[in-house]
């Protein structure tokens, strides 16, 4: 791991335990940090300064909705972020951030409508870029915190690894640790959802009509 990549993890991980209320010293939330994600002693340089966590801190709150009842209001505030990041027209085409969401979401709802935990990894696997788009998974998955499943987090988590995989980039160690997982079909479906979903001028479903449907499946089957 390069020491621009620890600092910047324990940076959105700091933050989130102070604005979850895990912690509320600073020193302690950073410490605590260090130790979550690095097995050793970290140098100071490495560590985030006081200023770097509140900076850090005033980002996240603009995003953290702190009652787990409100959780599709958080969803729905970090999508809507996503209309104003433009991505490269080279490989998206499509326009804006949501477009993309949407269409990736759209495509898994196509192969299993009633997975709410697949359709999360889904819609939420761009948060991050309303954040920080140069550390999109870590700012995304920090901010949504307890508000989504183990597995949805791991989903998100590996969705740029496995696309790897799709174009023949991906090294042998890292390809048999995501085969040797029980979610290894899940996490392809949503790769193969995340490269397609870059087209021009394709039906998509409105923002709200694609909350309101998970929302749904958590009510019915109880997720």
């Amino acid at each position: 791991m390069t020491h621009d990549k620890l600092r910047r993890q324990i940076l959105s991980e700091t933050a989130r335990l102070l604005i979850t209320q895990q912690e509320t010293l600073v020193g302690r939330a950073r410490l605590r940090a260090a130790r979550k994600l690095y097995r050793g002693w970290v140098k100071p340089a490495d560590m985030p300064s006081d200023r770097e966590i509140h900076a850090e801190l005033d980002r996240m709150s603009n995003f953290h909705q702190p009652a787990p009842e409100d959780r599709f209001a958080l969803f729905r505030q970090l999508l809507i972020a996503l209309e104003k990041v433009q991505q490269p027209k080279k490989t998206h085409p499509e326009g804006d951030a949501l477009n993309h969401s949407l269409q990736v979401y759209d495509l898994v709802c196509d192969e299993v409508p009633y997975d709410e935990e697949m359709l999360l990894a889904a819609l939420l696997h761009d948060v991050g870029k309303g954040i920080d788009p140069k550390n999109h998974v870590e700012a995304g998955l920090g901010v949504l915190g307890e508000t989504i499943t183990e597995r949805t987090a791991w989903l998100i988590a590996n969705c740029h690894e496995a696309r790897k995989i799709k174009e023949g980039t991906i090294g042998m160690r890292a390809r048999k640790r995501l085969q040797e997982s029980e979610n290894y079909e899940d996490i392809i479906l949503l790769a193969e959802s995340d490269l397609q979903g870059c087209q021009v001028g394709v039906s998509i479903p409105e923002l709200d009509d694609a909350l309101e449907h998970i929302r749904s499946l958590e009510t019915e089957f109880g997720l």
